[in-house]
């Protein structure tokens, strides 16, 4: 009979408990189902723009190797940036753009290209390269001033000797021993020991001493 007695009050606490919280809580794991299923839309949609911009990416370089039509090469180089100018195909397409414009001196449009990067791109590795390669088109053209603020992009302490090299080749190409000297050995210090570039890198600093 007790035990009859404690199930009724189980069974009235419940429905109390449900009158009170259970719409709302249904309503929470409703919201929660939404948003896993939001998530999970989320990526498969980002998977397959991803897959559709490497496909572009793809068609450009073959054109590119191919010696295509320019306005071609040029209307899939768009079609990544508007497009998908978040996936990383659009970063290497427009890198590529760069380094071609760059080869046929047009470095105001290279220049470009290399802000767009800069401005769209968050991989760390992709941001790095770009400050990189834009300040040495900046240093092709003398412009010793932008080409060091460029450098002064912040990147990931992986890269920063990327751009620390670079710096101390723009203050060497504008006559500052020292200051080419102090980046150079700032390089060396933060480059793994194993790393396949210190032996160029401490000729280019021991040149300076």
């Amino acid at each position: 009979m007790a035990t009859h007695i404690q199930d009724q009050e189980e069974l009235e606490n419940f429905k109390y408990f449900w009158k009170s919280w259970g719409r709302w809580l249904f309503t929470v794991l409703v919201l929660v189902a939404l948003a896993y299923l939001g998530h999970v839309w989320y990526q498969n949609h980002q998977l397959k723009k991803d897959q559709q911009a490497a496909e572009v990416l793809a068609q450009m370089v073959e054109k590119a190797q191919n010696q295509g039509d320019q306005n071609a090469i040029r209307a899939d180089l768009a079609d990544l940036q508007q497009n998908y100018p978040g996936s990383i195909a659009a970063a290497q397409g427009t890198l590529m753009a760069a380094a071609t414009e760059f080869d046929n001196g047009k470095y105001d449009v290279a220049e470009g290209h290399l802000n767009w990067v800069l401005k769209n791109q968050k991989a760390p590795l992709v941001q790095a390269l770009a400050a990189q390669r834009l300040a040495i088109v900046y240093l092709q053209q003398k412009k010793y001033t932008e080409a060091l603020t460029a450098l002064d992009t912040p990147v990931d302490a992986d890269f920063e000797p990327l751009l620390l090299e670079t710096k101390g080749d723009v203050y060497a190409a504008e006559g500052k021993a020292k200051e080419a000297l102090a980046a150079y050995e700032q390089t060396l210090n933060k480059l793994p020991k194993e790393a396949g570039n210190r032996e160029l890198l401490q000729l280019k600093a021991d040149q300076l001493k």
